[in-house]
């Protein structure tokens, strides 16, 4: 699905993408970790093509996509989620999810269309709620939902644009401690469905254990250490450097 190869991103003397290499598998689900300032953002900002790698390869579904705009790759299947949300706050739900089909599709410039083709995307839109379990709340304003709904609402915006990779960036932050895990509970469950492979930055270490498959680990740029959860928490330099834990 996903596979770096030796990329490398620096700003003037700072190595902040260091030589990492590493490979995601077709509905994998992996958090990537690390102290700030460790590369993470930048990591993923080369991978949805935001930022442009100094050297090394991306490949996505066999496609070289290392020098591709940001445009061709989520048309291409790349999705991403901020931690900052962005929504249509004037839209409804269902019409927040409808919009990017439409786009999707190529009609959003287009004033008229035949009443089957709303009704398909219509249904796509609603088909995507249900996933989410949003369907109840389809007419309601992003300003009317929780933190969590709304989060969850904006990994669906993400999704509806047929995402066959999802980055998602943080996507417990702000939301209370007693809803972070219907959220992430809600979210897999629409990936697992679809079988959308999923790269996570998160910090959140509950999260990181109960939900992923694998664990990347970076520390100043480079890939410290990856493997499954349970692997990565005992390696004791994680403990040391991202954890703060020493033995």
């Amino acid at each position: 699905m996903l596979i770096l190869k030796n990329v490398k991103k620096k700003f003037w003397d700072l190595k902040a993408v260091d030589n990492i290499s590493f490979q995601i598998g077709d509905g994998e689900i992996v958090s990537l970790i690390g102290s700030n300032g460790a590369g993470k953002t930048t990591l993923v900002n080369l991978i949805s093509g935001y930022l442009k790698p100094d050297e090394g390869t991306i490949l996505f579904n066999d496609r070289d996509i290392t020098q591709a705009s940001a445009y061709n790759r989520i048309k291409w299947g790349v999705g991403r989620s901020f931690q900052i949300i962005n929504l249509f706050e004037n839209l409804s739900v269902l019409d927040n999810v409808r919009t990017p089909l439409f786009s999707k599709y190529g009609v959003i410039r287009r004033w008229f269309l035949p009443t089957s083709r709303y009704r398909k995307f219509t249904e796509q839109a609603l088909e995507i709620l249900r996933n989410f379990r949003l369907e109840e709340k389809r007419d309601a304003l992003p300003k009317e939902l929780s933190e969590g709904d709304r989060k969850i609402l904006d990994i669906a915006v993400a999704f509806a644009l047929k995402s066959r990779l999802l980055l998602l960036d943080e996507p417990t932050s702000g939301v209370a401690t007693n809803d972070k895990f219907k959220v992430m509970d809600n979210i897999i469950a629409a990936i697992k469905k679809e079988g959308v492979s999923t790269l996570i930055i998160e910090h959140d270490m509950d999260i990181v254990s109960g939900y992923s498959d694998r664990v990347l680990v970076m520390h100043e740029g480079r890939l410290l250490t990856q493997g499954k959860p349970e692997e990565v928490m005992e390696d004791k330099e994680v403990r040391a450097h991202i954890l703060g834990i020493t033995d």
